[in-house]
């Protein structure tokens, strides 16, 4: 199997049919050997009986329908779980992504030996204020933040050496994330392709503004994992001596003060110093508890990938 196709979708009914026979254009025209793996994340118009009946004209179709609705990471999980290919591609069922990009990725992986390639809408056809600027920001943070320098993260054409996508897990919301995610395993050679970006053709958009809110609070996550994700305590213990020291500090000040300069003064306890030191080595404390709650976490937890097939076609 030289390529997987891996299509998340919710409530795409109306582009399916044409998604595919663009694709299965693409793949005859350039003598691939494919599969096209749809992932219904729990539809509630006619999607799963489209992709069900994609699969009886088409050997090559297969399908994976969620019980309800878990999110589009989950169902790149799942995708990624099934795939054969040695190359994986993931786009949209929106028709935004042009499948004619494929076989160009597809060589940028098997023969130019990159990890990952991730597509860049350059021109985009969504609005200004409300995706495009908002974009452009959250791409800057997560460039900034993370250290992978790409222009277009959220960017659902991406190509992934199969060892890539078998070896990182896709959880939660990370799927904005996983160019990081693969750097953070171990797969470097990451790059991007400028890719066409079309206008939608049928529907709405099923993201609203709110997923700009929650890419920048799953920011904030991967960095934090990425850098502490496996040593807590080096965070945690490293504010918790901060405030220990800041705490013990103005104890120190205030006991040298009652007892060498000011016996007669008021007491300690009327002091607001007394307060400060109090509070910063309560606080030092709790950021040591959180420390070792971290490590022991780290040695127990269990990846957030949960999510219920009830259908299967051809896996």
């Amino acid at each position: 199997m030289q390529i997987s196709i891996v299509i998340p979708l919710l409530n795409e009914q109306e582009s399916l049919n044409e998604l595919h026979d663009w694709i299965v254009h693409v793949m005859q025209s350039n003598h691939f050997l494919y599969e096209i793996i749809f992932i219904d994340d729990g539809s509630t118009d006619a999607s799963w009986e489209i992709i069900t009946e994609l699969s009886q004209r088409n050997e090559h179709v297969k399908g994976l329908r969620f019980l309800k609705n878990f999110g589009k990471s989950q169902a790149l999980h799942a995708g990624f779980k099934a795939a054969q290919g040695e190359v994986v591609v993931t786009m949209d069922a929106d028709l935004q992504d042009n499948p004619e990009e494929i076989p160009e990725l597809y060589r940028m992986v098997q023969e130019n030996g990159h990890h990952l390639v991730s597509g860049w809408k350059k021109k985009r056809y969504d609005a200004l204020i409300t995706k495009n600027i908002p974009s452009k920001l959250f791409n800057w943070a997560a460039r900034k933040t993370s250290g992978v320098r790409l222009h277009d993260f959220n960017c659902g054409l991406k190509a992934f050496n199969r060892n890539v996508i078998k070896n990182i897990e896709v959880s939660g919301e990370m799927h904005r994330y996983i160019p990081v995610l693969a750097k953070n395993a171990g797969f470097s050679n990451i790059t991007e392709k400028v890719v066409q970006h079309q206008a939608r053709k049928y529907g709405k958009t099923k993201f609203g503004a709110e997923r700009f809110i929650n890419g920048f609070l799953d920011l904030v996550t991967i960095w934090f994992v990425s850098k502490f994700g496996r040593r807590p305590m080096h965070l945690f213990g490293a504010l918790g001596v901060l405030m220990s020291i800041v705490g013990f500090g103005f104890a120190l000040y205030l006991g040298i003060d009652k007892l060498f300069f000011n016996p007669m003064g008021r007491l300690i306890t009327d002091r607001p110093q007394f307060f400060i030191a109090l509070t910063a080595m309560i606080i030092g404390v709790q950021f040591f508890l959180a420390g070792f709650l971290g490590e022991i976490m780290v040695r127990s937890r269990k990846n957030d990938t949960r999510y219920t097939i009830s259908h299967k076609i051809n896996l």
